[in-house]
């Protein structure tokens, strides 16, 4: 009972609470707005399983080129998304045309998984006002 109390006694150690700011340009708050648009832009990559090859470049593309104007935050993440998927779209051109060296049976669905996977950490973040860049991604549009 006494090697309780003496636990009890002891000071509990502070709790400090770290407030994290978005990192990149300006590090100004980003409204609520602006950061759903970001996310469609990085959710309309998936229109390619609608659309296969073109539907992943045109659904970031139509979104960016509606609402760059509105919103910084939204021209930045639209430009990313969008080189993002031209980058995807020809990788997944080469893994295919790999097939017939036999490579190509496991890089198609590894640049596919890598696409959506990476897809939706991106969203989450743009959701939550973050200047996300995807890696592997070739800056096509600056």
């Amino acid at each position: 009972m006494a090697k309780m109390e003496e636990k009890s006694s002891a000071p509990e150690p502070q709790q400090v609470r770290v407030e994290s700011v978005p990192p990149g340009p300006g590090s100004k708050e980003i409204n609520k707005d602006a950061r759903q648009w970001a996310m469609f832009c990085h959710l309309a990559g998936l229109a390619g399983l609608i659309l296969p090859a073109i539907g992943s470049v045109v659904g970031p593309l139509i979104i960016w080129q509606i609402k760059k104007e509105e919103h910084p935050f939204v021209d930045e993440q639209g430009k990313e998304a969008v080189n993002f998927q031209i980058s995807m779209l020809i990788y997944g051109i080469v893994a295919a045309l790999l097939i017939l060296a036999c490579v190509g049976t496991v890089l198609l669905p590894a640049v596919a998984i890598f696409d959506v996977v990476f897809l939706l950490i991106a969203a989450v973040k743009a959701n939550s006002g973050y200047h996300y860049r995807y890696p592997l991604s070739i800056r096509f549009i600056k």
